[in-house]
C-alpha cells in the first residue's frame, strides 16, 4: 500500500462512523471558530492602531514636554518653585530656551512648538455658532482626510481642517462641499474681548483616535495666537506645553533611545505616539491572548475527542488490523493510516470553524462599522488574512496529530496473530 492509498484508505475510514465523527467534528469546530474570530479581532484592532499611528508620522516624531519633577524623599509635597514656569494645571511650560535646547540634540531634523487654543466659536454663512476643539498636532503631522488636502503651513492663507462631525451642523451638503468655503472664527483675548478671523476649509479629516479637533495650520495658529495674548497680563506665564521634534530619516531604535536620553538629561520627556499608547495596546493585547487561551482549551479538549475516537476505531477494526499485518502491511503505514485520520479530522473541523468565522465575522464586521462604529472610518474590527487562517488550521491539525499518535501507536503495536483471534 503507497502512502497515496493510505491516505485516501484513511479519509474513507473516518466516515466510517458518521455520528461519532461527526461530534468529534463539532468539537474541534468550535474551537477552531473561536480562534478564528478572536485572531480576526486583535488583527482588525492592531491594525487601525497601527494606520492611526502612521497617519500621524508614527515614531518619525516626539511629542517633548517638561519632565515630571522627581518624587520628593519620603512622602511629603513637592517643594514650591517660584521661578518655574507653569499652567492652571500644573505642568511645567516649555520656553524658547527648552525648543532651541530641543533642536540642538543629534538626530533631530526639526522642532514645531504646539500652541493651544480654543476658539470660541465657529460659524459658516450664518448657520449658527458652534464650539469647537482644536487639534494641536494637526498642521504638524498627516491626517488621514475624507476629502481635500492636507493644511499648508506659510501658505499666506489661514487654512483649517474640519472634523467630520460638523459638516452637517455647519450647513454642508457633504465633505466634498465644504473645501474651499469661508468659516469664521472667533476667539476672546485676556480682557474677554472677542475677536474674529476669516478662514477657508482646507480639508476635512476623518475622526480618529488621535485627530479629534479641528486643525489650523501655522497661518490661522499665529494669528488666533496673537490675538488671545492681546491685554495679557505680566504674571501669566509665556510658554508651550509641549513642542514636537522631527526625527532624521533613517532614525534607528538604539538611535531613538540615545535621542530620549539626551532629552532626558535637559529635564524634557520625548515620548512617540506608540510610547503613549503602549498601555492601551498592552491591555488590547492582554484580552485578546486571554480570549485566544480560551479558544486553545477548547481545542485541547476535542484533541481527547479525538483520542477516544480513533480509539474505539482501534477496538473495532482490531481484526482487520491484525489481517492488514498478516498481508504484510508493517506497524509504519498504520500508524500513518490512524494518524491520517486523525489530521483528516482536524482539518474538517479547523476549515469548517474558520470558514464559519470568515463568513458570519466579515457580515458583523461591516454591519458594526455602518452602525455602532461609524465614528471611526477605517477601523475593521475582525480582519481575515489568508497567513492567520492558514497558521490555525496548522495548528488544529497539529494538535489532532498529536492527539492521534497513541491510538495509532496502540494500533501499530498489535500482535497479528492475537488481532485475529480479537472477538
Amino acid at each position: 500500500m503507497n502512502p497515496l492509498d493510505v491516505l485516501k484508505s484513511a479519509v474513507s475510514n473516518t466516515f466510517r462512523n458518521k455520528v461519532r465523527t461527526l461530534l468529534t467534528v463539532i468539537a474541534i469546530f468550535i474551537g477552531a471558530f473561536t480562534l478564528t474570530i478572536t485572531s480576526a479581532i486583535g488583527a482588525g484592532v492592531s491594525s487601525y492602531i497601527d494606520a492611526q499611528i502612521s497617519s500621524i508620522g508614527g515614531d518619525s516624531m516626539l511629542t517633548v514636554s517638561s519632565a515630571p519633577d522627581a518624587a520628593p524623599a519620603g512622602d511629603g509635597p513637592t517643594p514650591y518653585d517660584p521661578d518655574k514656569q507653569a499652567t492652571a494645571s500644573g505642568m511645567s511650560l516649555l520656553s524658547e530656551d527648552d525648543v532651541t535646547a530641543i533642536a540642538a540634540v543629534d538626530g533631530i531634523a526639526d522642532v514645531q512648538p504646539a500652541v493651544m487654543l480654543s476658539p470660541d466659536f465657529i460659524e459658516f454663512d450664518g448657520n449658527g455658532k458652534f464650539e469647537i476643539a482644536v487639534n494641536p498636532m494637526a498642521g504638524i503631522a498627516t491626517i488621514d482626510l475624507a476629502a481635500g488636502a492636507q493644511l499648508e503651513n506659510g501658505a499666506g492663507q489661514n487654512q483649517i481642517l474640519l472634523p467630520a462631525s460638523y459638516v452637517d451642523g455647519l450647513g454642508f451638503a457633504d465633505a466634498e462641499s465644504a473645501i474651499g468655503q469661508p468659516v469664521t472664527l472667533a476667539i476672546s483675548d485676556y480682557e474677554g474681548t472677542q475677536h474674529t478671523v476669516e478662514a477657508v476649509v482646507q480639508g476635512v479629516q476623518n475622526d480618529s483616535l488621535f485627530a479629534s479637533g479641528a486643525g489650523l495650520n501655522a497661518d490661522l495658529r499665529d494669528e488666533l495666537d496673537a490675538l488671545k495674548q492681546t491685554a495679557k497680563p505680566a504674571a501669566v506665564p509665556s510658554g508651550y506645553v509641549m513642542a514636537i521634534a522631527f526625527l532624521a530619516d533613517g532614525t534607528t531604535p538604539a538611535q531613538l533611545d540615545d535621542i530620549q536620553a539626551a532629552l532626558t538629561e535637559q529635564g524634557l520627556l520625548g515620548m512617540t505616539v506608540t510610547d503613549q499608547i503602549g498601555a492601551i495596546q498592552d491591555v488590547i493585547n492582554g484580552i485578546i491572548g486571554v480570549l485566544n487561551a480560551f479558544a486553545v482549551i477548547a481545542l485541547i479538549a476535542a484533541g481527547f475527542g479525538i483520542i477516544n475516537t480513533l480509539l474505539m476505531s482501534v477496538q473495532e477494526r482490531t481484526r482487520e488490523i491484525g489481517l492488514m499485518k498478516a498481508m504484510g502491511m508493517g506497524g509504519g503505514k498504520i500508524f500513518a493510516l490512524f494518524s491520517f485520520e486523525a489530521i483528516f479530522i482536524g482539518l474538517l473541523g479547523s476549515a469548517l470553524g474558520a470558514a464559519v468565522a470568515i463568513g458570519l465575522g466579515s457580515g458583523l464586521s461591516s454591519a458594526l462599522s455602518a452602525t455602532v462604529l461609524s465614528g471611526l472610518p477605517g477601523l475593521t474590527i475582525m480582519l481575515f488574512t489568508p497567513a492567520s487562517i492558514a497558521t490555525i488550521i496548522g495548528i488544529v491539525m497539529a494538535i489532532a496529530f498529536l492527539a492521534g499518535t497513541l491510538p495509532a501507536r496502540r494500533a501499530a503495536k498489535q500482535n497479528p496473530i492475537d488481532a485475529l483471534r480479537y472477538e
